[in-house]
């Protein structure tokens, strides 16, 4: 079973889910009352996480519904214990579950059991890899832009003179990472990149050990290596740390996807130049609101629905263009904010006043 699809129809308060052939009927509350949420990141502890469900959290109390609660597992339990709150959504009364997916298809058979028993999946951050299960994902940026991105700050950090680089990743289960990493490897392809050499992919599971000790390990065995490129908000901070323990702020950098509120003292001192982000706080403020709208029935799971997100204003349900070969549906925020000395400072105070840090 792929995603499901809603239709919204005059049965009460109910709403008709089509299920490629099977009829369920969902008992959803009407427009303005309360939805049972779970919020479900990659795992608890992670300053981006908290960040979205402050934006989730927001975007309850503007449409005067009950906050989603926010669980998850821990880093090294994270994708049984993934599995284990998807699985157990149902019998918790949750009517949708929000889950930013670290467990890659592993994820399938409780997603689609969630779905068939009336609890609607939303992805967020990081979706199914086939879309199986999966209503619509809410993606923060596409994904084969996030590939250009980060070969533009290597070549913008290194120069003309380019050099060999390495990728810290999170886990090699994590739709995203795999996604934007493949995208850069293939945006390197392109003769402007010529001169950037890929070294080698690590992975240190989004855990902040086990990330700095992959970092040490790159600097170690690749004594030529000019930059760790870490497309994860845990890996980045890692790396830059290693190296500035190492004392070696001058001859490698650190680039890729980090929190500007945690990457402070590390760009404005060099170590790592330039790195990208989007608003968390924004991504789970318009998932909230997708899985609200899908929800009460508002809006169905298909494609071109169009709806308003509050603040953020309107967006259109498209098929995912990152996922060509799958049956799944993306709704895309956007865009990249590129981090450095000129204003990271203004962009960590912005985050922590926002999330009320």
């Amino acid at each position: 079973m792929k995603r499901r699809n809603l239709l919204a129809g005059a049965l009460g308060a109910g709403v008709l889910i089509v299920n490629k052939g099977s009829l369920t009927l969902a008992q959803t509350p009407a427009a303005g009352g309360d939805v049972k949420m779970m919020l479900l990141p990659k795992f608890l502890g992670i300053a981006v996480f908290d960040q979205a469900n402050a934006g989730a959290q927001e975007a309850a109390k503007e449409l005067g519904s009950v906050g989603p609660d926010f669980v998850g597992p821990t880093a090294e339990n994270s994708v049984a214990g993934q599995i284990e709150f998807v699985t157990n959504a149902p019998a918790g009364g949750y009517e949708v579950v929000m889950l930013s997916n670290n467990s890659g298809d592993q994820i399938v058979p409780a997603a689609e059991a969630a779905q068939e028993a009336g609890t609607l999946v939303v992805t967020w951050d990081s979706p199914i890899p086939d879309g199986s299960g999966e209503s619509v994902f809410v993606a923060q940026v596409d994904f084969t832009e996030t590939g250009v991105v980060m070969a533009d700050m290597a070549l913008s950090i290194l120069g003309e003179e380019g050099g060999p680089f390495a990728i810290l990743s999170a886990s090699p289960d994590a739709a995203n990472q795999n996604a934007w990493i493949a995208a850069m490897e293939n945006a390197l392809k392109d003769p402007k990149y010529a001169k950037l050499t890929l070294l080698e992919t690590v992975y240190g599971d989004d855990q902040s050990e086990k990330s700095y000790e992959q970092a040490q390990a790159l600097i170690d065995k690749h004594s030529d290596m000019k930059l760790i490129m870490a497309p994860t908000s845990v890996g980045i901070v890692s790396a830059a740390k290693a190296v500035q323990d190492e004392g070696l702020g001058d001859e490698i950098k650190i680039s890729g996807l980090g929190d500007p509120s945690e990457m402070v003292e590390y760009t404005l001192n060099g170590i790592a130049p330039e790195f990208a982000l989007w608003s968390f706080i924004d991504l789970g403020y318009l998932t909230y609101y997708t899985s609200y709208l899908l929800a009460t029935g508002q809006i169905t799971a298909e494609e071109g629905q169009k709806f308003t997100a509050g603040r953020l204003g309107d967006y259109e349900i498209t098929k995912d263009p990152t996922r060509p070969d799958v049956d799944a549906l993306r709704v895309l925020m956007g865009p990249f904010s590129v981090y450095n000395k000129d204003n990271v400072q203004a962009a960590a105070d912005a985050i922590k006043a926002a999330s009320g840090a």
